[in-house]
């Protein structure tokens, strides 16, 4: 009889935990935060030593100190002048934003409409379409002489030059969005006896939505590039009036104020919309 050691007991091997859910999210965050940092410091570097080597006059190209200087100056009284033209740069801000918002939000109402009626209904669309199109093509600053002629130089000219640059981008992604709904959900509508208006308004709005809203952003961004050409008419207080002012008396730095400020609030716009897309149609992306 054989007698043998009884075997050794196995190793328990404790099972190693996942990581959080959320630590590569936020190790991805910090690590692209962290380049858009280095970006930002070689932009300013670069900047710097351009300055540094005088390659054009500094009334041209003032160093970034000076930015920040006029930065500071255009947000704050200093000496009994109230920031920039009067105004400081926040309200300047502000009043730009408004006209934005405001021809933005008519550009909206007409434009949705429009695009719906031009994607649904041909005779609406051969009508129609190719007045949306040579709004469309045209720069802001061709038409602005005539609605000053119109409205004179107060607020309504700005207002109107901004509806009128935003609306076709609504209008046309609406149209195009109306065109590319599935049939098959059209069809389905129909049978369960749906009306045009309820096909419109029920069916093809809905699943219209998402392209409706790349087009209200695209909107946003083109009224934003056109507000300077709108505030070069009395203009101030506004953003685009206080960069004109500056560029009447070669205040290089201010210009470069403003033109970041309104980059900044732009990036800023622009993902607010991105957050109210992702709220209100959450299906955009999934399969």
């Amino acid at each position: 009889m054989t007698l043998t050691a009884p075997a050794e007991p196995a190793a328990v091997t404790k099972p190693v935990p996942p990581p959080a859910a959320g630590t590569g999210t936020r190790f991805a965050a910090l690590r692209w935060a962290a380049l858009r940092a280095v970006a930002l410091a070689v932009l300013l570097g670069a900047w710097q030593l351009v300055v540094l080597a005088e390659v054009w006059p500094r009334v041209l190209v003032p160093s970034p100190g000076e930015v920040w200087h006029q930065f500071v100056l255009s947000s704050t009284v200093h000496d009994g002048v109230r920031g920039q033209s009067g105004h400081l740069l926040v309200e300047h801000l502000a009043v730009s934003l408004r006209r934005i918002g405001i021809g933005t939000g008519y550009a909206v109402l007409a434009g949705v409409p429009l695009g719906l009626l031009i994607g649904a209904v041909r005779p609406v669309a051969v009508v129609l379409e190719p007045a949306v199109t040579f709004l469309r093509t045209l720069p802001p600053l061709a038409y602005l002489s005539l609605l000053v002629i119109w409205f004179g130089i107060d607020e309504s000219p700005k207002v109107w030059l901004l509806i009128i640059a935003a609306l076709p981008p609504i209008a046309a992604a609406t149209a195009a969005a109306v065109r590319t709904v599935p049939g098959h959900l059209v069809e389905a509508a129909r049978a369960l006896g749906a009306g045009q208006l309820s096909l419109l308004l029920s069916v093809r709005l809905p699943a219209a939505l998402p392209e409706i809203l790349t087009g209200i952003r695209i909107a946003v961004g083109v009224a934003y590039t056109s507000v300077v050409a709108a505030e070069t008419i009395n203009g101030v207080p506004g953003i685009g009036g206080m960069i004109r002012d500056a560029q009447r008396y070669n205040q290089t730095a201010v210009v470069i104020v403003g033109i970041i400020a309104i980059g900044l609030s732009g990036i800023l716009l622009d993902a607010l919309l991105r957050a109210a897309e992702r709220y209100l149609v959450p299906w955009r992306g999934q399969k």
